[in-house]
């Protein structure tokens, strides 16, 4: 087995679909369709605080966005969802749409693309809003992929903040977490390997532990007061085959955890 990168920009948890080809040519249809892409509907009023959710479907794409009220709720955060909304579209119908040329153009069936956003809230506290998307892409392969992001929002400063940018600096972080890390995830492993084939190559880039900072790491709150647990949301290659799916592995905030938190952001953190 080797280890695949998820070629993806871009965080609770599905594995990709399988997709299989249809025979075939590529229809006329797809082609007319793509010569004009239909903007996403105007979004509610922020005063609603309303949950937002936008679906297509044509024959050259299946796209769906969703975000929570939580977001909609916060106006800096929701016009970054949109325009996310709005370019995570524009790119999707664009490479749909020269897809289904060439497929024409090679006389080969050509499969609608998909795209799929959902954005959850992972803990909502008094100055900050932490969320988490699961993203699902297909783009006529055999399978779809997916993959994971995540926003943590400053409510006071009103801006998105990277989880990495609260911490001294990255490798203080990564000291505080790898053990507890590999541990959980050896675990998570055994769990789902358990009368499989024997795993035991220390090279085996499934079987050797990953560096959780590359990663989508997330921040959460058990107790609700401030953020007690980090989290590492793993897309399906990164810690083993497609067949087993993407990982998680949720660790508390600990005093080394803590220690590795900038002086600035500490009232942000407890321990359990």
């Amino acid at each position: 087995m080797r280890r695949l990168a998820l070629a993806l920009a871009l965080i609770p948890l599905l594995a990709g679909c399988q997709k299989s080809a249809e025979p075939g040519k590529a229809t006329a249809g797809a082609a007319a369709s793509a010569s004009a892409v239909p903007p996403a509907p105007p979004a509610p009023p922020v005063s609603s605080a309303e949950a937002r959710k936008v679906s297509e479907k044509n024959d050259l794409y299946e796209f769906a966005y969703s975000y929570p009220a939580a977001a909609a709720a916060l106006p800096g955060l929701r016009d970054w969802l949109e325009a996310d909304l709005a370019r995570t579209k524009a790119d999707l119908a664009s490479e749909a749409k020269e897809a289904a040329k060439d497929a024409k153009a090679e006389a080969i069936s050509f499969n609608a693309y998909e795209s799929e956003t959902e954005w959850q809230v992972v803990t909502d506290l008094p100055g900050w809003l932490s969320l988490s998307a699961q993203i699902y892409l297909f783009s006529g392969g055999a399978h779809g992929n997916t993959a994971f992001q995540t926003i943590l929002w400053d409510k006071s400063a009103g801006k998105r903040r990277s989880v990495i940018d609260l911490f001294t600096s990255p490798a203080a972080l990564r000291r505080a977490v790898q053990g507890p890390f590999c541990a959980a995830l050896g675990k998570e492993r055994a769990k789902r390997r358990e009368g499989d084939e024997v795993w035991d190559d220390p090279d085996d880039p499934f079987v050797k532990c990953i560096d959780p900072l590359e990663e989508v790491v997330i921040l959460g709150s058990k107790g609700r007061i401030g953020f007690d647990r980090i989290g590492f949301l793993i897309a399906p290659y990164d810690a083993g085959p497609y067949a087993e799916g993407t990982y998680e592995v949720t660790l508390p905030v600990t005093p080394a955890v803590l220690a590795a938190v900038k002086p600035e952001f500490k009232a942000a953190f407890v321990a359990p």
